[in-house]
């Protein structure tokens, strides 16, 4: 059997395989609410074989998203929406769903991304909101200030976190994911770049990591035993005197002590400084690094695009799943692709078997049973 195709355990979820399908945004909802894009979208990733689908980064308060545009899950209304949605695509396929919660702190109140190249709108202006951040920081330069969380403003962040959490337990979702990454919310108080705080919540690292570690906790305490719940954060800021792996190991070894299920590796988004060495696997270091370090799962991810690289990752110990986003849009049937380059098996829709190439046949495509 290939690594990429054996099975993984993220605490209670069991995965039938290593590929994992990362949160990608839409841009596509009105309010907050999951529509047809979604239902459509969710659908096509279903049903790729990968072993697990994580739903975009879902808003768990209005001002938390990034565009006015963006998913949410922090009302019934949304909650309904996003169940229609979820339960189109539970009836065709038996694929394992998650969904990552995240607040966009001083990266919220922006355009799509395709319409004037995502910049931030600001307060007072058409689809334009006051944004909230560790510390009265901006952004860029010229940008809109966000007002600095005071504690009861911090209070109400965790809860609306819990309330989503228990809404995507009512779901039915298998899994959550805290977005601790990319410049958002939970990074902004991590780094010191963004947090410029004098109180219990910034300084030191501990004090830094006292908001995610809060939340995760919050969280955790809210769900039902049989759902997973992990986090991505970002590794490093790409930027000096920011984020970086060191600290990025702290957290995560105060994240696996607390029981977390897994951990998923990304990296920069926090400052326009950022200087990336971007290329394929760049990230991969960075998992493999904090790998060393604890004892959960955690997910590489990062232009991780071709199926031998993929298994590579895995043999050699440098992560225990990939995550793959803009190559799963480019190639929806990846997964089926990398078993038959790598001579393994994926599970596939019955209605789907006779596609399976000359020679391969059902030892290619298994059916998931879901006929309809």
């Amino acid at each position: 059997m290939t690594h990429l195709f054996s099975p993984l355990d993220l605490g209670p979820l069991r995965l039938p395989n290593r590929i994992v399908v990362a949160p990608m945004c839409q841009y596509s909802s009105i309010d907050g609410e999951a529509c047809d894009w979604h239902t459509q979208h969710w659908a096509t990733l279903a049903l790729s074989g990968a072993g697990l689908v994580i739903a975009e980064a879902t808003a768990v308060e209005p001002r938390g998203r990034i565009s006015w545009a963006d998913l949410g899950l922090w009302d019934d209304a949304t909650e309904t929406a996003f169940a229609r949605s979820l339960a189109t695509v539970r009836r065709w396929s038996p694929t394992r769903m998650g969904v990552q919660l995240a607040h966009a702190g001083r990266k919220a109140s922006t355009h799509r991304p395709w319409e004037h190249g995502g910049a931030p709108i600001a307060p007072g202006q058409p689809n334009g909101w006051q944004t909230v951040a560790p510390s009265a920081l901006a952004y860029d330069d010229g940008q809109p200030l966000p007002e600095a969380l005071d504690g009861a403003g911090i209070d109400a962040i965790v809860e609306a976190f819990v309330a989503s959490a228990r809404r995507a337990a009512r779901l039915g979702l298998d899994l959550i994911e805290l977005h601790a990454a990319h410049g958002y919310l939970l990074h902004q108080f991590l780094s010191p770049l963004s947090n410029r705080r004098a109180d219990a919540y910034g300084g030191g690292l501990e004090h830094r990591m006292r908001l995610v570690l809060r939340v995760f906790d919050a969280v955790a305490a809210a769900l039902p035993a049989s759902m997973a719940l992990g986090v991505r954060i970002s590794a490093t800021d790409w930027v000096e005197g920011g984020w970086d792996l060191a600290q990025s190991i702290a957290l995560a070894q105060a994240l696996d002590a607390r029981g977390c299920h897994y951990l998923h590796v990304s990296s920069g988004g926090l400052h326009p400084a950022q200087r990336i060495a971007a290329g394929p696997g760049y990230q991969v270091p960075f998992a493999e690094a904090i790998r060393s370090e604890v004892d959960m799962p955690v997910v590489a991810v990062g232009l991780i695009t071709e199926p031998q690289q993929a298994e590579a990752i895995l043999a050699e110990g440098r992560g225990d799943a990939v995550a793959l986003a803009r190559a799963m849009l480019y190639d929806p049937r990846w997964p089926w692709h990398a078993a038959a380059e790598l001579g393994a098996q994926v599970a596939a829709p019955p209605q789907y078997l006779r596609s399976a190439p000359r020679g391969h046949g059902e030892s290619l495509l298994a059916a998931t049973g879901s006929a309809g």
